[in-house]
C-alpha cells in the first residue's frame, strides 16, 4: 500500500498518481524518479535527447562490430595439392643459375664474381650431396672489397611451394647472407620475399621479410610463431625495413649449423605467403619423401603474411630464387648492428679488407632446392 504525502495540492495529487499507478510525488511539482523514465510524460526536449542518444549508441555498436569483423579477417588457406616442378640438386646445381656481377645495390664492400671466376676461386662448387657458396678467404689484401658470389635462378616464378634444405648458414662479423626471391629488374614493383637472412654473428635468429611497392601492410590477424618486427612492407617506410618476422636463435647461424641445419618451406599463393622451419631432427615426413608436401598438415607457420591488407597477386611476380653473401653494406655495416649489437672489432670495411680468416664460416651449404606447383 502506497504511503500518502500531504503537499500543497493535498491528497488530490496522490489520488491522481494512484489512479495512474505512479509513485507519489514528493515536493512541490517535482516528478519522481519513476516519472523520469516514463515516456508518456517526457517533454519534446527529452524525446530529442533520447533519440540522439539512441542514434549515437547504434553508431558505436555498428562501428565496433565492423572494426571487430575487420580485425578478425583472415584468408582461407584451403589445402592445395602440390606436384614437383623443379629440382636444384647434385653436381648440376649451379647450372640453373645466372651469376650477378654488377654493382651491389645494397652498397656492400664486395665484388661479386662471375661463374668461371667463382669456379676458379672455389666460391661455388657442387658435389652429389651438396652445393657450396662462399666468401673468398684467399685474398690477404682486399682493399676494394672482398670477393663473393650471388646467384639468381634462370627460372622465374609467380607462385608455388619452395623447399630449401640447408646444411650450413653463413655467419661472422661483416657478413650479410640471404636466401630470397625477387625480380631485380623490376624492384620493388614485383616485390621481394626474404626467406632466410641475417647479419654479422647472427645470434638473434632468422629474419623473414617482405619488401613491396606502396599499399601492402600486415596490420591484420596473423597466425605465426615468430616475433613481429615491422608491419609496413612498403620499401619507402623506415629506410626499406619491410615487414619482418624474427625466428628464435636456433633458426639461423651457429645454433642452426650445430644441429645439422634444417628445412625452410615457403608457400606463396593468392591467400598469402607463409614460411615454416623444420630442424633436421624433426623434418615433416612429407618433406622427407618429397612426393606431395601438404602445408595444411604442418601446423602454425613461423612467419605469416596474409593477403588481408596486401594483394599478393599484385605485389609479387616473376621471382627468381637468389642466394648470396654480401659484406658490410646498408645493414651489416651499420655501427648499430656491427659494433653495438654484434660486438665486432674496428670498422666493417677494415675487417673485410684485411682479415681473410674472419670468413671461414661465411658459406652456404645446400642439400637441395625443390619447387612445387599446384597439380
Amino acid at each position: 500500500m502506497k504511503a500518502h504525502h500531504r503537499g500543497r495540492f493535498g491528497d488530490n495529487v496522490n489520488l491522481v498518481n494512484l489512479v495512474n499507478d505512479y509513485p507519489p510525488s514528493y515536493g512541490y511539482g517535482t516528478p519522481s524518479r519513476g516519472l523520469r523514465w516514463d515516456p508518456r510524460v517526457w517533454s519534446r526536449k527529452t524525446w530529442i535527447g533520447v533519440t540522439i542518444g539512441a542514434v549515437v549508441l547504434s553508431v558505436v555498436i555498428i562501428v565496433a562490430a565492423v572494426l571487430g569483423s575487420r580485425a578478425n579477417r583472415y584468408p582461407s588457406y584451403t589445402k592445395l595439392n602440390y606436384a614437383l616442378r623443379d629440382t636444384y640438386q647434385g653436381t648440376a646445381f649451379f647450372d640453373k643459375f645466372d651469376y650477378f656481377t654488377g654493382y651491389d645495390p645494397s652498397q656492400g664492400f664486395v665484388h661479386y664474381v662471375d661463374g668461371p671466376g667463382s669456379t676458379q676461386l672455389n666460391l661455388t662448387y657442387a658435389t652429389d650431396t651438396s652445393a657450396i657458396l662462399r666468401v673468398d678467404t684467399s685474398e690477404v689484401d682486399a682493399s676494394t672489397g672482398r670477393k663473393s658470389a650471388r646467384i639468381e635462378s634462370k627460372t622465374q616464378y609467380n607462385s608455388g611451394l619452395f623447399v630449401f634444405d640447408i646444411v650450413h648458414t653463413p655467419y661472422g662479423c661483416g657478413t650479410w647472407p640471404a636466401l630470397w626471391l625477387a625480380d631485380p629488374a623490376n624492384w620493388p614493383r614485383n616485390g621481394e620475399i626474404d626467406v632466410v637472412e641475417a647479419v654479422n654473428t647472427a645470434t638473434t635468429g632468422n629474419h623473414m621479410t617482405l619488401h613491396t611497392a606502396n599499399d601492402c601492410t600486415m596490420n591484420a590477424k596473423r597466425k605465426e610463431t615468430g616475433k613481429v618486427l615491422t608491419k609496413d612492407c612498403f620499401n619507402g617506410t623506415d629506410v626499406n625495413a619491410g615487414c619482418g618476422v624474427q625466428g628464435s636463435a636456433d633458426t639461423y647461424g651457429q645454433a642452426l649449423n650445430s644441429n645439422g641445419g634444417g628445412v625452410y618451406a615457403m608457400e606463396w599463393r593468392t591467400e598469402g605467403i607463409r614460411i615454416w622451419f623444420f630442424p633436421r631432427s624433426s623434418i615433416s615426413p612429407d618433406l622427407r619423401t618429397g612426393d606431395s608436401p601438404d602445408p595444411s598438415s604442418w601446423g602454425t607457420a613461423l612467419a605469416d603474411f596474409p593477403k588481408t591488407d596486401c594483394s599478393i597477386n599484385d605485389h609479387f611476380r616473376n621471382q627468381s630464387i637468389i642466394a648470396n653473401i654480401d659484406l658490410c653494406g646498408q645493414w651489416a655495416g651499420q655501427a648499430l648492428y656491427y659494433t653495438q649489437q654484434a660486438g665486432c672489432p674496428g670498422t666493417c670495411s677494415n675487417l673485410v679488407a684485411t682479415n681473410s680468416t674472419a670468413f671461414e664460416d661465411a658459406y652456404w651449404e645446400f642439400k637441395s632446392f625443390k619447387v612445387y606447383g599446384v597439380s
